[in-house]
């Protein structure tokens, strides 16, 4: 009998990833979890962060989010992202930009409201680094 769990990552752009995997971990609103073969059924709220898939095969597969939700059921784990993008996918001189963009605009003494937006911006693109940059350190 398997001990694989299917995933299924999706965000408004399309399909990310899906296929087997021996585990996912993932960035909850409330801390980082793990869900592996068997897990009680259950929903969570994700956060900005690194999703990680162990593939069926001992690959690792990284995935950077910016929040959502994570249903699993029946050895299927269904993620249902803001935004999603494999590391490797990761346009870094994008983020790099992104992320001097929404520097620039916290020097300006911006509204509570944009300061909301430009760090949430913020973070996002350094996570996106983040996420590009560890898949450049772990696969070389």
């Amino acid at each position: 009998m398997s001990k694989h769990l299917h995933v299924d990552i999706v965000s408004p752009s399309g399909s990310v990833f899906s296929g087997h995997a021996l585990g996912v971990r993932a960035p909850g609103t409330e801390g980082s979890f793990a869900v592996l073969f068997n897990h009680a059924p259950m929903v969570a709220t994700i956060e900005v962060g690194s999703l990680v898939v162990t593939s069926d095969t001992d690959e690792r597969i990284e995935v950077a989010t910016s929040g959502g939700f994570l249903e699993v059921s029946e050895n299927r784990v269904s993620v249902l992202a803001e935004t999603a993008e494999l590391a490797t996918d990761i346009d870094v001189a994008r983020a790099q930009r992104a992320e001097e963009r929404a520097v620039k605009a916290l020097s300006h003494e911006p509204t509570s409201e944009e300061r909301a937006r430009y760090e949430s911006a913020l973070d996002r693109a350094r996570n996106r680094l983040r996420v590009a940059m560890g898949a450049v350190g772990h696969h070389a």
